[in-house]
């Protein structure tokens, strides 16, 4: 899509595309030069990751990741992006304080060129996420796999099977009644993410979450076949592909499409 006259993607916009049942295509980006790559190729919204965490700073885990470091990113995606929506994480105890200091923290991330601010986890977090709604901070709520959680979690594990499903319709619904307007649904069997997508009002992006819901995003590195183990749910776009901007077209196109991911690529109940 390089050369090609396109709308700069807006929170409202993706809120029509899933009312339209266009897919949105998002993918994590940490620096100037793959967020203007993947901007061109056609990328809707542009995830800047606390995954850096593990594919920048090579960590075991996400939660050393700092407000700072985040800022540091998401300032290098956002003065490259010129269409795609840039989406910040809020890094581990960034949210997790009281209102007024994750107003601060998700201050600092708007400042630096996000337009959007991403949050893990629900039940009481559910309250600091109307708190930033109100004040015009726009949020995306993750849910099912979430990173921050990990050793409460027991590791990087399927969620959401079982009677846990219904745990996570609730959580889905209880952030949407509070103003998220975005959902990342990880880690998740595909029967679920479906119902939660035909419930909520606002867009799902799913990551081993399966093709129903209304877009998907991948870990730059993994979509580009770097690392080492990858997870069922990971594609290798760069494989047969001259380019890294082809890796990404390819991405694109595959989530437009509804060809990515497939049934070996999602997770059953």
């Amino acid at each position: 899509m390089t050369g090609v006259a396109r709308e700069s993607v807006t929170v409202p916009r993706l809120g029509l595309m899933k009312k339209e049942h266009r897919k949105i295509a998002v993918m994590t980006a940490y620096d100037a030069s793959f967020a203007q790559a993947m901007d061109a190729a056609g990328m809707d919204a542009l995830l800047v990751g606390d995954s850096l965490g593990n594919v920048v700073q090579g960590r075991k885990t996400t939660l050393p990741v700092t407000l700072e470091d985040m800022v540091y990113h998401t300032g290098c995606v956002a003065r490259a992006s010129t269409h795609a929506l840039v989406v910040a994480d809020m890094p581990f105890l960034a949210f997790q304080g009281t209102a007024p200091q994750a107003l601060t923290h998700a201050g600092a991330l708007m400042r630096a060129g996000a337009q959007m601010v991403k949050v893990e986890g629900a039940g009481v977090l559910v309250d600091n996420v109307a708190y930033l709604s109100a004040r015009g901070i726009p949020v995306c709520g993750h849910i099912g796999l979430t990173p921050q959680f990990v050793h409460s979690l027991g590791g990087m594990r399927v969620q959401g099977r079982g009677d846990e499903g219904r745990r996570l319709l609730t959580d889905a619904q209880a952030l949407v009644a509070a103003g998220v307007s975005l959902l990342v649904l990880e880690a998740i069997p595909a029967p679920l993410a479906a119902e939660i997508t035909a419930t909520v009002a606002v867009p799902t992006i799913g990551i081993g979450a399966g093709p129903a819901c209304d877009g998907q995003v991948l870990v730059m590195h993994d979509a580009l076949g770097l690392g080492g183990r990858r997870p069922r749910f990971v594609r290798d776009f760069l494989a047969g592909r001259g380019s890294i901007q082809a890796a990404f077209a390819a991405y694109v196109e595959a989530v437009r499409e509804g060809s990515f991911p497939n049934g070996e690529e999602s997770y059953p109940e």
